[in-house]
């Protein structure tokens, strides 16, 4: 069942108010309990049939209780014409405000479908524009509860250039304080470009799809036949086009997973995010580490078991989870710390980075970079994805992208080897080379510019192609090759490695690192803006 909202229902009868200020405090009494109960319950009724619950209801779970602040609910719209000035409900179809999440302000905007289908018109995108500014004046995070039909048709051109404003300011206000996109039912055309431009956006399955153009204008322009989810929902953003960062079955649990990823981040791009008091101690020997991963470099495991192992209490938040699956990007704490880990993911396509899993991890690494957040990097990856198709597509532009992100980064940087790190993966993947403040390794790394097969295909072809017993050949020289240019203290020795340490001690040593890099400055060169490639 949905949380009921509480009203006030008494009227002011104090026998020492004047009348006509008795009269006027039970009106506006009146007023705002009508407005706060919405249009009626008949469409209440409706919005819960279809499983989605009011614009007040999810503000109740998104905030601690009793913290909201409401601003302009008595705004109306203006418009006339078609209608429109014999319908003029307070609020007009967005609800505004402040509240907190966990003690801290956070800024927050809800569409109520029940007015006009949720759809922007001026007023409406007028208390849009003025809680985004309230946002960024404040330094507190953004969070916007999408559920509407796109822009008033009625209004025209006042509803475009109100799409205008909020895009606007999306962009304005990126890097500068967190954006929240939580789409809990339509998001259709110009609308669906909002979410696109914040940090994070989360979806629900079944009730909530975006796209530019619906189900009806791909089949009369294409033929092709489609439903809202199957052109928009969640599963498909989710895990299809990467939109999504995250998806869950119903709007509470949504809701609560909002309200964690916001205990993990800043409030702002001038603040350190907060550092949460931790019963895990920060030297726990992770003895674990040491069975998950072979030793055998071609045998998968999963990298999640290795993150799991020495993040506090075993817990992380991972972002794109299901998009790009064979690179992991995920907040988690290191001794009370937020920190950010990108990792190659040996059980998808080897770990390898395709273009998908370049853009995924770039962004990711500008996002922790904007809000202060140490990144540490675990690599275990063979290379770029060979192929036509993603040489066509642009792998050489796509994969600079995250060594773009990298390189500017200015966050604490740590990278950890623990077995593969061949060719242009190992520099993209944060190299002491591009700029990483520590690189440690285990003992089953290797660091070359390509596996030992390969290498000794290359190196020594002549050499094999005239044996007699070419395979013989091929097997000694690639025991030489390892031996020479592979083992692990190769790196170590020429100072490209910090250390190479025991896996048990992987959690004591990242503790220890990132306490001494949390007081890291660094000045970067004066400019308007890179040129990242795109």
């Amino acid at each position: 069942m949905p949380p009921q909202t509480q009203t006030q229902t008494q009227t002011c009868d104090d026998p020492t108010v004047p009348g006509d200020a008795m009269r006027r405090l039970n009106e506006l009494r009146e007023i705002k309990r009508a407005a706060r109960r919405g249009p009626s319950e008949r469409a209440t009724r409706a919005q819960h049939a279809k499983g989605k619950l009011t614009a007040r209801e999810r503000i109740e779970l998104l905030l601690d209780p009793g913290t909201f602040t409401e601003v302009e609910t008595l705004r109306r719209h203006r418009a006339t014409g078609f209608g429109l000035e014999a319908k003029r409900p307070h609020t007009d179809g967005v609800v505004t405000g402040w509240g907190r999440v966990e003690g801290r302000t956070v800024f927050v905007y809800a569409h109520d479908f029940r007015i006009f289908g949720g759809a922007l018109g001026e007023a409406h995108a007028e208390k849009i524009h003025k809680i985004m500014d309230m946002a960024v004046a404040a330094g507190a995070p953004l969070v916007s509860l999408n559920d509407g039909a796109g822009a008033r048709i009625q209004e025209g051109v006042s509803a475009l250039a109100g799409y205008g404003g909020i895009f606007r300011r999306n962009a304005q206000a990126s890097g500068i304080v967190p954006q929240i996109s939580v789409i809990l039912g339509p998001c259709a055309g110009g609308a669906a470009y909002a979410p696109a431009l914040t940090d994070f956006v989360f979806m629900v399955r079944g009730t909530s799809q975006m796209f530019i153009t619906g189900p009806d204008v791909v089949r009369a322009v294409t033929g092709e036949e489609v439903t809202q989810n199957g052109l928009g929902g969640a599963d498909v953003h989710a895990a299809t086009s990467g939109v999504a960062h995250f998806s869950f079955d119903d709007e509470a649990t949504c809701l609560a997973e909002v309200r964690y990823l916001l205990s993990l981040l800043p409030a702002n791009n001038r603040e350190m995010p907060p550092v949460c008091p931790t019963t895990d101690p920060p030297d726990r020997r992770c003895d674990d580490l040491l069975h998950i991963v072979p030793t055998d470099g071609k045998v998968p495991y999963d990298m999640m078991d290795v993150i799991e192992g020495f993040v506090d209490d075993g817990e992380c938040l991972e972002v794109h989870e299901r998009w790009a699956p064979n690179v992991i990007c995920a907040l988690a704490r290191v001794g009370g710390r937020t920190v950010g880990i990108v990792a190659s993911q040996p059980l998808r396509l080897a770990g390898v980075l395709d273009i998908r899993a370049s853009e995924k991890a770039a962004r990711f690494v500008q996002m922790c970079d904007a809000f202060n957040i140490p990144l540490i990097t675990l690599l275990d990856v063979p290379g770029f994805l060979p192929g036509v198709a993603q040489e066509h597509d642009g792998i050489i532009r796509h994969g600079a992208k995250l060594l773009y992100a990298y390189c500017t980064a200015t966050v604490p940087r740590v990278q950890l080897i623990l077995r593969k790190a061949y060719g242009g993966a190992y520099i993209v993947m944060d190299s002491r080379s591009i700029g990483a403040d520590l690189a440690f390794a285990w003992p089953t790394n290797e660091i070359a510019v390509m596996g030992a097969e390969g290498a000794a295909n290359v190196v020594f072809r002549r050499r094999i192609a005239e044996a007699e017993d070419p395979e013989a050949v091929r097997e000694q020289v690639v025991k030489e090759y390892r031996a020479e240019l592979m083992h692990p203290y190769y790196a170590a020795e020429r100072g490209l490695v910090d250390d190479v340490i025991d896996p048990a001690d992987t959690r004591d040593i990242l503790v220890r690192a990132l306490t001494m890099l949390c007081a890291k400055r660094a000045e970067q060169p004066a400019r308007k803006h890179g040129n990242p490639p795109v």
